[in-house]
C-alpha cells in the first residue's frame, strides 16, 4: 500500500537529494586519488594537471591576506520549542486537534517540528506537524512566528490528510486527494501547494497536482485467461 504519511513525498524528494549527494561523493573520491598519485593525474594530459600550475604567495603575503576569503560564520542553534504546549495553548487551533493530541506511547507526542528561516525573522520559525498515533497522518499544520519574544500563529490548515515543509525558504503544504471509492489507505493523488512569505503573510506561489497509479498498490484487475 501507498501508505497514508503525507511524509511519503518527503521519501521521494529525499531519494533525489541522495541520488545527486552519491554523484558528489563520486567526484570527491576521483580528486582524492588524484591526490596521492599526482604522477598519474598529470600523465596523458589529463586530470589536474589541465588547469595549470596552483597559484603560490609567500607566507605572511599582504596581497594574499586582502584577498582571502572570510572564514564563514558559524550558524547558530535555532532555539527550540515545547511544540505539544504551543499548540495546546494556541487559540486559533481548533478544538478537536487539540482533544486528539495525546501521546502515543509514554510522553511521545505524534507531532513532527522543523525550524527554519521562512518570514525573515530574528529567530527561526517553527513549522509543527500533528498526526494520528497509528498511521502517521497528517491532520494539522501549524507555522509560528517570534514576534517580540512570543510565538505568534501565522499559518494553519486542519484539513487532513495534510504535512508540511520548509523547503529553501518556501512553506510547501501537500495534501492527499480522495476520489469516490478510494480506500482510506489509497488516495488518488496529492496537491503541492507552496507559499512565499509576503506583506507579513503567506502568499501561495505554486500549486502542483500529482495522480497516483494504483496499480502500483495492488488494485487493478487480475488478467482474465483466454485459454
Amino acid at each position: 500500500m501507498r501508505g497514508l504519511g503525507i511524509r511519503a513525498s518527503r521519501i521521494r524528494r529525499t531519494a533525489q537529494v541522495l541520488k545527486a549527494g552519491s554523484s558528489a561523493v563520486a567526484g570527491l573520491a576521483a580528486i582524492a586519488l588524484c591526490a596521492g598519485s599526482l604522477a598519474a593525474c598529470s600523465a596523458g594530459g589529463t586530470g589536474a594537471r589541465d588547469e595549470g600550475p596552483a597559484r603560490t604567495d609567500p607566507v605572511g603575503s599582504t596581497e594574499s591576506a586582502a584577498t582571502a576569503s572570510p572564514a564563514p560564520r558559524p550558524s547558530t542553534s535555532p532555539k527550540t520549542v515545547n511544540a505539544v504546549r504551543l499548540v495546546k495553548a494556541d487559540p486559533k487551533v481548533s478544538t478537536e486537534i487539540k482533544r486528539d493530541l495525546k501521546p502515543c506511547v509514554a510522553n511521545e507526542y505524534p507531532v513532527d517540528v522543523s525550524y527554519g528561516n521562512l518570514t525573515g525573522g530574528a529567530s527561526s520559525d517553527v513549522v509543527v506537524n500533528v498526526m494520528t498515533c497509528g498511521d502517521a497522518v497528517g491532520i494539522g499544520t501549524y507555522v509560528y512566528r517570534d514576534e517580540d519574544g512570543k510565538y505568534q500563529n501565522v499559518f494553519q490548515a486542519e484539513e487532513p490528510p495534510v504535512y508540511a515543509e520548509i523547503d529553501r525558504g518556501d512553506l510547501v503544504v501537500t495534501k492527499q486527494v480522495y476520489e469516490k471509492g478510494d480506500s482510506v489507505a489509497s488516495p488518488s493523488g496529492e496537491e503541492i501547494l507552496t507559499y512565499r512569505w509576503s506583506g507579513g503573510r503567506f502568499v501561495q506561489e505554486s500549486r502542483t497536482h500529482n495522480d497516483y497509479s494504483h496499480a502500483v498498490d495492488g488494485e487493478s484487475p487480475a488478467p482474465t485467461d483466454d485459454g
